[in-house]
This record gives structure tokens, sequence and C-alpha cells, in this order.
């Protein structure tokens, strides 16, 4: 009897032993994949920052090309590039040149 209770503790120990080992390397796993997340989760998040920067930089342009079709279809665009282009002028109005 002795024999076989000293045999079912050594094996109780082993198992509870092969357990143990197994728990630790399954905390280990979990571990390494979890800090794999983290980074790919930094990783995301810095990309999503300049996404948003960018996507912040597009509505600025987007709203100044409006606003500058805007100005081209006014009467002021034509005026302007009347007198710049064409060196067009009203009959009422006095152009100054300057000299050199």
């Amino acid at each position: 009897m002795a024999g076989a209770r000293r045999r079912r503790k050594d094996n109780n120990r082993a198992g509870k032993l092969c357990i143990g080992i197994i728990v630790v390397a399954f905390v280990a796993v979990m571990s390494l994949q979890i800090a794999q997340i983290y980074q790919k989760d930094k990783t995301y998040q810095e990309k999503q920052a300049a996404l948003e920067q960018q996507l912040e930089e597009e509505q600025k342009r987007a709203e100044e090309l409006e606003d500058y079709e805007a100005y081209t279809k006014s009467q002021q665009y034509v005026e302007d590039t009347a007198k710049s282009k064409l060196g067009l002028a009203y009959d009422d109005e006095i152009i100054f040149k300057e000299t050199k």
C-alpha cells in the first residue's frame, strides 16, 4: 500500500507540474498576443490621426475651391480679368500709370 500511495503522489505531482507548465506557457503566449494587439492598435490610431488631419485639409481646400468658384461666377471676377489681362477700363474710370 505504501508503494501504491507513493506512485499516486508522484503521478499527482507530475500531473500538477504538467498543468502548471501548460498554464504558464498559455499565459506567456497570451501576453505576447496582447502586446502585439496593443502595438497594432497604436499604429492604427496614428494612421487614423493622420487621415483625420488629411480630411480636414481636404475639406478646407474644397471650401476654398467653392469660394473661388463663386468668385469666378461674379461680376467682380469679370471686371478684374478684363482690367488685368485685356487692359480694359470703364469710360469714366481714370487710370494712373507709374513713370519709370
